[in-house]
């Protein structure tokens, strides 16, 4: 999201009575402590495409790195539009985020360092950057997306569930 700390909006239609947003730093700290989300994408011929992978929240965006012969790449690269979620998988308690965005290459030499860095440190999942994306121990190469939210919604679950809407 944009350099300032966005503002929810609680959606009362899909909240308990009494419900308050979900706060930025909640999502915040969800989004930057998952190590999986699920990415769906849509396929060339207009259908959906899900498939759960490892993503980094950094400076506003998630990141993924995806082989360019991976249906979600060529999905991508054809329509950018795409949603990520990750979450608790209990009904009655967690947050669950979903982000909906529109990916974008990374190939900056500098920030694919930067973000190979935090793939290390935040999954133990080694990258080395090679021309313009990244490689894994076992040779295999990917590119590296970021998808900037244009949209973030919280599903906080518990006591009073709440529905919070966070835009740029």
């Amino acid at each position: 999201m944009s350099g300032r700390e966005p503002v929810g909006e609680l959606s009362e239609g899909f909240s308990a009575p009494g419900a308050t947003p979900t706060a930025w730093a909640e999502v915040d700290e969800v989004l930057t402590s998952a190590e999986m989300f699920l990415l769906a994408s849509v396929r060339r011929d207009g259908g959906p495409d899900v498939t759960p992978l490892p993503a980094i929240w950094d400076g506003g965006a998630l990141h993924v790195a995806i082989a360019p012969h991976e249906q979600k790449a060529k999905n991508l690269l054809a329509d950018a539009r795409c949603v990520l979620t990750t979450g608790s998988p209990a009904l009655r308690s967690g947050l669950d985020v979903v982000v909906e965005g529109a990916a974008e290459r990374v190939t900056d030499p500098g920030r694919l360092h930067e973000l190979a860095a935090l793939w290390r440190s935040r999954l133990d999942w080694p990258h080395e950057v090679v021309d313009d994306g990244f490689r894994d121990p076992g040779g295999r190469t990917g590119h590296v997306f970021a998808v900037v939210p244009t949209m973030v919604l919280a599903f906080a679950k518990g006591e009073a569930p709440a529905q919070t809407r966070f835009r740029p």
